[in-house]
């Protein structure tokens, strides 16, 4: 069976997969995202082109397209799936409280792993700041969410009693946001001046009573 014209997917069906340009599973959309990954994170999100993100699928980029209408929603698609991934491998959805503030400073010493993504959120945040960015409306809500999540569990922990006097949640919240995104730069110009989890841990237990 031979490729088919641009317009359809262009590789044969295989062990009974639908035919079609418009079917979109889940586990190739996974599979053009993990290519997805390694091209920005190795050439950038303006260098890495989709013609080479369907190479390493095998897919023509007609064919790519047909599960992803352009580049701007690969990417945010890209950053929203590695988010998810990350919150969910520390259990960080279920965590409230101080089990939420543990769980940043686990996922802190998780993106350590990361170097490529870290690298590419670093750039790709300072980049969304123009309205015009097509990243601009993921770090909106991104934020917006990071800073719900955290404010909350500093205020469970300070009805608990073991929040610093003088502590106020919300503004704790905007300084670890601000501390977490700072060392994340330091991080990539010298991973070994940096130690991102004892830093981060050094500043909750600045603002609590816990152990980090």
């Amino acid at each position: 069976m031979t490729d088919t014209a641009a317009g359809t997917v262009a590789e044969a069906p295989r062990r009974g997969r639908t035919r079609g340009a418009y079917a979109k599973t889940e586990a190739r959309r996974k599979e053009i995202l993990s290519a997805a990954f390694e091209v920005f994170s190795t050439s950038g999100y303006r260098a890495g082109s989709l013609k080479d993100i369907a190479d390493k699928v095998g897919f023509t980029q007609a064919g790519l397209l047909h599960h992803f209408p352009s580049k701007e929603a690969l990417l945010e698609s890209l950053l929203t799936l590695r988010d998810e991934e990350s919150v969910e491998r520390l259990g960080a959805l279920e965590a409230k409280g101080s089990e939420l503030l543990h769980a940043l400073v686990e996922l802190t010493r998780y993106n350590t792993t990361i170097p490529g993504l870290v690298s590419l959120y670093c750039v790709l945040s300072a980049e969304a700041t123009d309205p015009e960015h097509p990243a601009h409306g993921y770090f909106l809500r991104r934020y917006d969410w990071v800073r719900g999540i955290i404010t909350e569990a500093f205020t469970e922990v300070g009805r608990e009693g073991r929040l610093r006097p003088g502590v106020v949640p919300a503004a704790a919240t905007r300084q670890l946001i601000a501390l977490m995104d700072g060392l994340q730069v330091q991080w990539l110009l010298d991973t070994d001046s940096v130690d991102m989890p004892a830093e981060v841990g050094a500043f909750l237990e600045a603002v609590t009573t816990e152990k980090f």
